[in-house]
């Protein structure tokens, strides 16, 4: 999944493909990349951003979704928390939606259940105290899966995210991404979102532009744990990273079969 963010302040990519041109153009390099999904937001989630209506928000995504729509045969995704976003970005020619709030947002899980739509619950809460921490985040995320399955929502088109960077602190971003298998053995296909995130940089002690080598780390170690989707803004390398990765893991799963024969 390569991330476009139309805005002016997201906290690596903000201001950069602001204009049509600049994220139409920016798109198509990410899919002839290997971008799988192309995914759009048109508000910052970054700590301390501004918070923009949806009528903003819709200015910013809909022309580049409707443009996308016209160019692209990959899925486009929606990135936003609020029903109304989702809901007319679909209309406009989006494939699914990125939700960062897991739909607690009045109305989203009804938006995805009536057009039918993958939805990606992004695990996220007001408060980052916990009791045990995958516990709680599994508890946190299955409520969200009940919400949109009772709102008439295919199970298989539902994802889940770790939401590594919402709602934890460094340590506890570490440990999440140490039990990714724990969500990953929930049963629905895990996405994981690290690119260039802040874990990386305080571990690293760099800045965003040079967290690559960080961001590429935690997609190996997201894939070994059994993630199946990354959301990432280096396309180029992530996706050579990702093949190789899946064939040694494939290989493995091969050897290893073998070896109970």
């Amino acid at each position: 999944m390569g991330i476009l963010n139309v805005t002016p302040d997201s906290f690596s990519d903000g201001g950069k493909y602001q204009t049509l041109e600049q994220a139409v153009q920016q798109a198509r390099v990410m899919v002839q990349e290997g971008a799988d999904i192309i995914d759009i937001g048109g508000e910052s989630t970054r700590p301390g951003a501004p918070q923009v209506s949806a009528e903003e928000e819709l200015r910013r995504v809909v022309p580049i979704i409707q443009a996308l729509k016209q160019e692209l045969s990959v899925p486009i995704s929606i990135d936003t928390y609020k029903a109304e976003v989702a809901d007319r970005a679909i209309v406009a020619g989006a494939d699914m939606i990125n939700d960062v709030w897991r739909a607690l947002d009045p109305g989203m899980a009804e938006v995805a259940s009536k057009h039918q739509v993958p939805i990606i619950l992004m695990h996220n809460r007001n408060n980052n105290t916990y009791t045990d921490i995958i516990q709680d985040m599994m508890d946190d995320l299955h409520e969200s899966i009940q919400m949109v399955k009772a709102a008439g929502l295919r199970d298989d088109y539902i994802w889940i995210d770790p939401g590594i960077g919402f709602a934890k602190t460094y340590e506890d971003n570490l440990y999440v991404m140490a039990h990714l298998e724990k969500l990953v053995a929930m049963g629905y296909p895990v996405l994981l979102a690290t690119s260039r995130k802040s874990m990386i940089g305080a571990t690293l002690d760099l800045p965003v532009e040079e967290r690559l080598e960080g961001s590429l780390a935690t997609v190996c170690y997201g894939i070994q744990k059994g993630c199946q989707i990354v959301r990432v803004h280096d396309v180029k390398e992530t996706v050579r990273v990702c093949r190789m990765m899946d064939r040694m893991v494939q290989r493995e799963g091969i050897a290893y079969g073998q070896n109970l024969l």
